[in-house]
């Protein structure tokens, strides 16, 4: 992704944007992108999902202060208001996640209704 395109899709967005640092080579993000995929399909257009290769956007990468992969930040209206570093277990994402991303009119999505071929 590439500087302006960072800025259109993010720092410009009207609605609230989950950023995923990862890379081809970290398990931790393969294991967490599923999960943030289910986030999305269930909130639909509440907030966009953009993944970034850390290794291939260093400028970035070096912006955010990025040093632990996986790192998600969430994007506000062109700022970070929340920011998870490494490895979480499923159900700890999951209820940061919605606790920052839902509204007090939001239903409550337990974690053990996403599907899971790996045990937290």
């Amino acid at each position: 992704m590439g500087e302006q395109t960072f800025v259109e899709e993010v720092l410009e967005s009207p609605t609230p944007v989950v950023v995923h640092f990862g890379a081809p080579w970290c398990g931790p993000c393969k294991m967490i992108e599923p999960l943030l995929t289910r986030l999305q399909a269930e909130w639909g257009k509440r907030f966009k999902l953009i993944g970034i290769n850390a290794d291939e956007n260093f400028k970035l990468s070096i912006r955010y202060r990025i040093t632990t992969l996986p790192t998600i930040l969430l994007f506000e209206r062109g700022e970070v208001v929340h920011r998870l570093e490494g490895l979480h277990r499923r159900d700890e994402l999951w209820r940061e996640l919605q606790s920052v991303l839902a509204s007090p009119s939001q239903t409550s999505i337990p974690p053990e209704a996403i599907p899971s071929d790996r045990s937290s």
